[in-house]
């Protein structure tokens, strides 16, 4: 009888250490979901980044959220020339320091080049 009872015991706590572990592991997979969700917020999505001698392209999204218009590494946006990133970051030596701009014409959306920003942007 007392066989009995120890196995009811061992059975009842297999059971809620059982649940325990599933609730456990669903808690975890909750925590890695809002996480990476976290994570993603303020990212890049579904950008392609190719490199060609005239320069690195990025497809897709451009900017990242809260991204300073003058960081140290600036992609053009549409309709922007060499001279307004000048103006706006107040870098005259943007194709000095970007020997992969050839020709300070040939600036277009997507090229990232390096900028060293003034303190006044």
């Amino acid at each position: 009888m007392a066989g009995g009872i120890n196995n009811k015991l061992l059975a009842t706590a297999l059971s809620i250490a059982d649940a325990a572990s599933w609730s456990c592991t669903l808690a975890l997979l909750a925590l890695i979901l809002m996480g990476s969700l976290r994570e993603g917020r303020g990212r890049m999505s579904e950008v392609e980044i190719e490199t060609f001698d005239s320069g690195i392209v990025m497809r897709g999204s451009s900017t990242l959220v809260g991204q300073q218009p003058c960081d140290e590494i600036y992609v053009v946006s549409e309709g922007e020339t060499l001279h307004s990133i000048i103006d706006k970051c107040g870098d005259p030596f943007i194709v000095e320091r970007n020997p992969h701009i050839h020709d300070p014409d040939d600036v277009f959306p997507g090229l990232v080049i390096m900028i060293t920003p003034s303190s006044s942007a």
